[in-house]
Parts: C-alpha cells; sequence; structure tokens
C-alpha cells in the first residue's frame, strides 16, 4: 500500500494548472461518500466509463495518484471549512 502525506498532496494541489470543473467537483464530493465509479455514474447519471475520465482529469490537475489520495484530499478540505 503506498502512503502518502496530506502536507505533500496539498503543496501538489497548489501546483494544479486548472481549476476543476462544475462536473468534476460533483464527482469529488460523491467519490468522497465512498462511493464506486458505478455508483457515481448512476448518481449524476453518467456512464461509468466516463467518471473513469473525469477521475483521471482530475488526478491530473490536483497532481495526485489515486482516487484515495482524492478522497482524502476532499475530507481534509471539508474539515479545513467547516473549522473555520
Amino acid at each position: 500500500m503506498e502512503h502518502f502525506d496530506v502536507k505533500k498532496i496539498t503543496k501538489l494541489r497548489a501546483r494544479a494548472h486548472a481549476p476543476l470543473t462544475t462536473r468534476e467537483r460533483q464527482i469529488v464530493r460523491v467519490l468522497s461518500d465512498g462511493a464506486t465509479n458505478r455508483e457515481i455514474g448512476q448518481r449524476l447519471r453518467l456512464a461509468e466509463g466516463t467518471v473513469k475520465v473525469h477521475l483521471h482529469h482530475i488526478y491530473r490537475k490536483l497532481g495526485i495518484p489515486n482516487r484515495t489520495a482524492l478522497a482524502v484530499l476532499a475530507h481534509t478540505k471539508t474539515k479545513t471549512l467547516h473549522a473555520a
């Protein structure tokens, strides 16, 4: 299992070239609830393959390796926003 540092992910995120689209943010929200690609597609009325393509773009934009890192980042950012 690959280990990663949340601080490192945040630094990588700061280097993102483009902001996430509205659809990509929707996918992140549903993924952070623990949904599979199929479940994300069902909730957002997308094909599972389309969800995979969006996730690939999200990973590249944020400079993260996988959905686990994305979920951690999403939960960390949410907790930070709620603490403010």
